[in-house]
């Protein structure tokens, strides 16, 4: 694109920055952030084709005013901690969302072929789980503990071992992106055939309320962080395969950029469900069902509301804002 037909496209909107900034009326934080992560695109963009222009003068200088109007409290370090978690991350989301649904949906896909193929293939769970998980499974189903597996090891010992591994299973979901997503997916394809296998095992076996009482009072969170993870890694793939406007390499730095935020969204989550799984999920056969209900639907609300609900509240909240200003 010629910058003359740059600068035209954008124009309106880059004074309605200005307005914002430099107006008598004064956006709050949230505002200005959903125009800061519009600035910075456009400035990336510009620092890319035009780099010894004026327009990239004026862009980072509109930029450099609008992180100053955000973050110029005393307490900027705690305003910067909750305006990522508040604001930066959930607007991400909302500008990403379509890959959430495809993350969500390979996930589904990938759940149901590993009931399926457990439901006709009666060797395919000890395939997929081991045969010592499953022979260890078996003889837990017959004391009357289908999920005592969960009850090895201190509590302390299984929060952090947990914590670490679904940690690491996040980071590389999200690395394996730099593939054009394909990587991504064969960690969506891991996980989802084994959770698929896993739940119809515990079904065939009688004992599907037991595991869901059990196994998801922290399943709820760890398992949607995955494939929140895992939208953050095809986030990054897209950004090689797909730059659009922008060259490869400054789509591939927005897209590290912008999934690198995602990922590190989920972090907090991802140490409750340890928590959860260290701490709470060994009583879930002592407690009442009405409490490891409870729980799940806790957990689980927490967590889709953030990533799917408030993402849409906040955009919808700050376009209205702009358009009465």
């Amino acid at each position: 694109m010629r910058e003359v037909a740059f600068i035209k496209q954008n124009k309106e909107k880059w004074l309605s920055f200005e307005h914002a900034i430099f107006g008598k009326t004064l956006k709050n934080p949230d505002e200005l952030a959903s125009l800061y992560v519009q600035l910075v695109n456009d400035l990336s963009y510009a620092q890319t084709y035009y780099p010894k222009s004026k327009t990239v003068l004026y862009l980072n200088n509109l930029a450099a005013k609008t992180f100053q109007k955000i973050y110029k409290t005393k307490r900027e370090d705690t305003n910067r901690i909750l305006h990522f978690w508040k604001t930066e991350v959930p607007l991400i989301v909302y500008q990403y969302r379509r890959y959430l649904l495809y993350a969500f949906v390979l996930f589904g896909i990938f759940v149901g072929i590993g009931v399926l193929s457990a439901a006709y293939d009666d060797a395919f769970v000890r395939l997929i789980l081991g045969d010592h998980y499953v022979n260890m499974t078996l003889e837990n189903i017959e004391a009357g503990d289908p999920v005592a597996v969960y009850k090895s090891g201190s509590n302390w010992g299984s929060f952090i071992g947990i914590t670490l591994n679904n940690l690491y299973v996040g980071l590389l979901s999200f690395i394996y992106g730099v593939f054009g997503g394909i990587g991504t997916g064969y960690v969506l394809l891991q996980n989802g055939i084994m959770l698929g296998a896993f739940q119809y095992f515990f079904f065939k076996q009688g004992v599907f309320w037991d595991s869901v009482r059990g196994i998801w009072i922290h399943g709820a969170m760890e398992i949607f962080a995955i494939v929140i993870e895992g939208a953050a890694g095809l986030i990054l793939g897209a950004s090689i395969l797909f730059p659009k406007t922008y060259s490869r390499l400054a789509s591939f730095k927005i897209g590290v950029k912008n999934g690198v935020k995602i990922l590190i969204s989920t972090f907090p989550f991802t140490f409750v469900a340890g928590f959860l799984e260290g701490f709470v999920t060994r009583y879930s056969n002592t407690m009442p069902n009405w409490l490891s209900a409870i729980i799940i639907l806790i957990t689980l609300s927490g967590i889709s509301f953030y990533y799917l609900i408030y993402p849409f509240l906040l955009h919808k909240k700050l376009n209205h804002k702009n358009a009465v200003i």
